[in-house]
């Protein structure tokens, strides 16, 4: 049986997320502590601290960094709440 776009309902944002929660989200979906991520991007783990508290921006170098360690697509952390349902 084949699936048609037609089979799909399109994706809605629930709530916004930042990308610091999306951070945070990541690291403990992943079972990691912020020292263990810490070890693993060469970034302090207060510096983690800061920017899952959203005190400090992310940034695209950071991104790229996290998104390695974590084994995502660094969209996920700088656009954690972007709806693709809008972007079709």
């Amino acid at each position: 049986m084949a699936t048609v776009k037609k089979d799909f309902v399109k994706a809605q944002t629930h709530c916004a997320v930042a990308p610091g929660e999306a951070l945070k989200i990541l690291r403990q979906l992943q079972g990691l502590s912020q020292l263990e991520l810490a070890n693993l991007t060469g970034i302090k783990q207060s510096n983690i601290s800061a920017l899952e508290g959203d005190i400090t921006q992310l940034g695209r170098e950071r991104a790229l960094i996290f998104a390695k360690a974590l084994k995502v697509h660094p969209a996920v952390l700088l656009f954690p709440d972007f709806n693709l349902a809008q972007a079709a």
